[in-house]
Formats: C-alpha cells, structure tokens, sequence
C-alpha cells in the first residue's frame, strides 16, 4: 500500500507569518498614536484645566469662622458676648439607630427631654452629613466621661464653639434679640444679596433686635485655610491661612442699669417705656414687659418652651415699644394745644366753660368729660393741668381733622420713627383720605371730636410717642432715634461714632412752647393728674398723664375697673421730660390695663428719671393713696 507525502509551501508559510506581524505591527502603532495623540491631549491641551483638578482633590479649603462681635451698654457693660463652650453633636448619615444613640449617650451626659424635642426639629431642618447638636454646654467632666468611651459612638462628637450669651437673658431681649441657625429663608436671603460666601462654615445669624439689624457689622468676615490631604481626606499640611476678621463691637446708647430700673419698676404689669436723650436722639432705656430669654432661641427653640412663649395671654414675643399701637389718650393734649396755638384757633386766655360735657353744633350727643360736672372755667393753661375733655372736644372740632392731621403728622405721628431696629410699625394718624380708603366712607364731624382727645381712629407706638415728646422737649427740634452711639472696629484704627443730625426743625413759637411746658410742669405739682411723678424731687419735671380706652363705654355708664376683667382696663400713659428747664431725658411709659396714668405709668418714669438725674437708686415713693387724688387724667 503506498502513502502519500504532503509537502510544505514554506513560502506561503512564511508569506502568511510576515502578514500577520505586519497586521500586529499596524495594530499596536494605531493603538500607540492613539495613546499619543491622548497624551498630547491631555498634557498639552487639557493640561491647565486637569492640573486644577488635581489641585482642587489634593488641596481642601476650610472656612475659619469669625468671632462674633460684642454688644456693650453705653459704659461698657456687656450685653451680648461669646464664651468657648463645647458641643455634643451627632452627624445622621454616619450613624445606624440615632435613637439607640442617643439613649445609650444619655447613660453618659445628661440629655434632657428637651434636648431630644429640639435635636428633632434640627434634625429635620439639616442634611444627613450635617452634625446636630444634641447637647450644648456640657461641664468638663462630662466632656472627660465622652472621651473616654468615645470608640463606642461612631459619627458623634464633641466640638469646642463659640457660644452666645445673653446675661440680661429677659431684661433687653426686645432691644438686644438673638441669633439662631441659618435656615433656608436666610440662605435664600444671602445669595441674593451676594454673602453666601461670607457665611461658609457659620452655623448662626442675627434673627431679631440689634443681633439682626446690625448683622453685617457683628458677623466679621470668613477665613480661609488651605490644607493639603491625602488620598482619605486625611490632613497633610497646612498650605497657606487667610485669618478671619472678628465681627464689630457695638456701643449701645443705652445705659444698662437704667435698662434694668426700668424693667423691675414694671413689677408683674406688661407694658413699654422708651427713654430718649431730646438733645441727640440717644435712646437711654427700651423696655417691652413682658420680655423672653434669648438663649431659648439660639440652637433652635423646644417645641414645649415655644408653645408657652407664643401661646401666653401675656404676649411676650410681642414688641410693645415698637409694635405696639395703642390710642394715646390725653397725652396728645400737649400737642393739640399747639396746634390751637399755631393755626390761632385758640388764644391762651381764652377759656370755655366746662360743665362736664361737649355737645356738636346740631347734635343732642354729649361727649363726657372724665369729670362728673365739669372743671368751670378752663383756659389752655388749666386744660393741660387738669386735663379738661371737654376743651379739647371743642378744640378739635374748631381745627377740623386736616389741620390736626397737618400738624401732627410734623412731630412723627402717623409715621416710623426710623430707629435703628426692623419691624417698627407706623401707628395711624387717621384723615378723610384715609377714612374714604380705608372704609369707603366720608368723615364726620363727630370723629374729629374723638380724635381731639387721643381715642377713635388714632393709634401710636409707644416709640413714637417718645419721639414726639423728646422733639417737644427740644423746643420741636427732632432726632432720629438710635440705639448705637459707636462702632468700634476689630481692626481698633477704624472706630466710627454715630450720630444723627436733627431731621426736623419744626419752627415753633417760643411763647406757646412756653405755655405748654409750664403747664406740663404744673400738671406734676399739686392740683394737677400728674402729681405723683413729682412728690419729693429735687428737679422739675414736665408731664402729662393719659388713659387709653380698651372697652368703650356706653354713653351714661360709668367706668368702673373692680367691676372688670383685668385685662378689659384702660392703659395707663404717662409722657415726661426733665429737667423741665433743660430737658435731658425724655420718656413715655404705657402700662397695659394699669388704669390711669396718675397711679401706675408716672411712678414708673419718677424711679426711672431719678436713677438717671441723680446717679442713685431712688427710694420708695409716698404711698400715692396720701397724695391728692390721680386717679383720673
């Protein structure tokens, strides 16, 4: 049997090997150019664009938060400052059950019901990888107790703050306010105004009083570090540090232990008193009784501690100085006689007789006046001094509503003062344009009447009663009230004084300034509804007393406050300036259902203009029972 032998083509073989080494060969110089032609790219081209990135995952930069600054009372008495304190605080995305957290934490630090409320309401208000503070101000010892078993609590630590406090907590709270958490709203608020970057790293901003109005002073400005980091974020070494600028300094106007006079002379009534320096426009005490502890609010508020504070009859979130707009009462009576004065409607030696009523030309209504059958004969000097409805009555009605509205509208009514605090409302000095807007309806002779004496459409602020009486105290040259007189620089070379320029000068007549201030002179002495702001002093003080109606009365019915709810009494004014003959302060105290001014609103202002003008405490006043009688304005 034969076989047959199969040959090689040696040369298709090797034909066959140099094509596919020569396909190899193309493959891997294509694969090559491309990598080349990348590298170019990328190194070349690309090259400044994948440096910053580089940059920007070696190098981490790191917000240094200012101090913030401090807020001192007109002699150097702190009023707001910081204290390093330290924090306990849990980041969400790093822990399991934050409940089993936290009650495992509370076998370590104590760890209050209202710690957990208000960790929930922050909670819901922060990112996963935002800390939440469950604790704030822990003792060192329960710092010690942390560290030590700290292994055991992955995402959670303790962080060393600068914390704020307020030591007047309550007294001030309206004046000073507070700072809280940055929300939304004020993220939102930030960007719009281009400040975000500002506030890189700051938990805080001012929400209310001086802390919110003066936030751009007190923030400071942001820091920076730039640290080098690893592959795990860890921190290599410190590249470069921009360090921050602590927050200014404010030097209040306001003298802190006058603030606090005034805050006890209060007792348990709720009211307000503004004091103002008439020469400058400095404001010297600013209370709303009853006021709030700040602190409450800085890390966020618990839901029980808000729920007291917003729904107590006693309203103390409520700004009475600022917000508050009550009817003036007879404290505009001073004013009214003015404008009798300037429009020559009426002369001061004429007088009307007073036979405790006003009836309107064609009208069988009688207005009462406060006293049951009248005062006689009564002259605008005696109107003041006894307080006379009945003149007024006939006063307003002979001025009619556009001249009172004209020359009222010039010492501030009816409008904001412009002191150096958000939220100011501007209380309503009504008119027939107003009237006719408002309701829809024309204005009646019988409205001015009530106007003529502080009661129908007219409200005021107490703050803006106190400008109107600082500006009549200053011979009716006004001063914008404000609350800082310096602002001292962190920088120290950059301290700037503020003051304000008189913004109206309102060109009265010396004589009928005259008239009228003597007559607010008298209505402290006896004989006049003022008489206990003066018992004993040393000094001359000018005053006029009001009552503000809370629940009218029905025409013949007699007010009677042992027959009324407490809360149903008129309030009590009381407006004053002293010295009388050189006016260094001038202040209005309202005292919400404390009756009449005479008894309740004047002592307040005498204990007040006491500490300021004679640099001491003022003793207990004479029981006012043995003094003559105030018990009407």
């Amino acid at each position: 049997m034969k076989r047959h032998v199969e040959l090689k083509n040696h040369l298709r073989e090797i034909f066959h090997f140099r094509l596919r080494l020569a396909v190899s060969i193309g493959f891997t110089l294509v694969l090559l150019a491309i990598l080349l032609l990348r590298f170019v790219y990328l190194q070349g081209i690309r090259h400044n664009y994948y440096q910053t990135l580089a940059e920007n995952n070696r190098i981490s930069i790191v917000p240094i938060v200012p101090n913030r600054g401090l807020i001192l009372d007109r002699n150097g008495i702190e009023m707001a400052h910081n204290y390093s304190g330290y924090t306990l605080e849990i980041t969400p995305g790093k822990v399991g059950d934050i409940e089993a957290t936290i009650d495992e934490l509370a076998t370590l630090v104590t760890i209050t019901p209202k710690d957990r409320k208000r960790f929930k309401k922050l909670l819901a208000e922060s990112h996963d990888l935002e800390s939440v503070m469950i604790r704030n101000r822990l003792s060192d010892e329960e710092v010690a107790r942390f560290a030590a078993q700290q292994y055991r609590f992955p995402g959670v630590e303790i962080k060393a703050r600068l914390l704020r406090d307020y030591p007047y907590a309550d007294k001030a709270s309206h004046l000073i306010g507070y700072i809280g958490r940055i929300n939304e709203t004020d993220v939102d608020q930030l960007e719009e105004n281009d400040l975000a970057a500002n506030y890189r790293g700051s938990d805080y901003i001012g929400k209310t009083g001086l802390e919110q109005s003066y936030e751009s002073e007190l923030h400071g400005t942001t820091g920076i570090e730039q640290v080098e980091v690893d592959s795990a974020g860890r921190a290599v070494r410190l590249l470069s540090r921009t360090p921050p600028v602590s927050g200014n300094t404010l030097v209040l106007s306001i003298d802190a232990k006058l603030q606090e006079i005034a805050e006890q002379a209060f007792g348990n009534y709720r009211g307000a008193l503004v004091a103002i320096d008439p020469g400058n426009g400095e404001v010297l005490a600013f209370v709303s009784k009853p006021g709030y502890d700040p602190s409450l609010f800085i890390d966020g508020i618990d839901p029980q501690s808000w729920d007291e504070l917003n729904n107590s009859p006693d309203h103390p979130l409520n700004n009475r100085a600022l917000r508050g707009q009550y009817p003036s009462g007879s404290t505009i009576k001073p004013f009214m006689a003015l404008a009798g004065l300037n429009y020559n409607i009426r002369s001061p030696d004429r007088a009307i007789s007073d036979p405790g009523y006003y009836t309107l030309p064609g009208s069988s209504h009688q207005y009462r006046d406060w006293k049951k059958g009248g005062h006689g004969m009564v002259d605008m000097f005696k109107s003041i001094v006894v307080s006379c409805d009945t003149y007024y009555y006939g006063l307003a009605t002979e001025l009619g509503i556009d001249n009172i509205y004209n020359f009222l509208s010039r010492f501030g009514f009816g409008k904001k003062t412009g002191i150096d605090l958000e939220g100011e409302t501007s209380g309503l000095l009504p008119s027939q344009e107003w009237k006719m807007r408002r309701y829809g309806q024309k204005w009646y002779a019988g409205d001015t009447v009530s106007v003529g004496i502080g009661q129908g459409y007219s409200l005021v602020t107490p703050m803006q009663l106190a400008y109107a009486t600082a500006t009549l105290a200053n011979n009716g040259v006004g001063f914008r009230p404000h609350l800082v007189k310096e602002i001292r620089s962190s920088r120290a070379q950059e301290n700037r004084a503020v003051t304000v320029p008189a913004e109206a000068d309102l060109q009265l007549n010396a004589e009928h300034l005259d008239l009228v201030k003597r007559a607010m002179v008298a209505a402290t002495q006896p004989g006049g509804t003022a008489v206990a702001a003066s018992l004993g002093a040393s000094y001359h003080i000018a005053g006029k007393t009001g009552t503000a109606q809370v629940v009218g009365m029905k025409q013949g019915e007699k007010y009677d406050a042992s027959k009324m709810d407490e809360r149903h009494r008129d309030h009590a004014w009381f407006i004053a300036f002293a010295p009388a003959e050189q006016p260094r302060i001038a202040l209005v105290v309202l005292v919400e259902n404390g009756g009449h001014g005479g008894g309740t609103a004047a002592p307040i202002a005498r204990k007040v203009m006491d500490y300021y003008l004679l640099g001491k405490i003022p003793t207990p006043l004479p029981d006012i029972a043995e003094s003559e009688d105030t018990s009407h304005d």
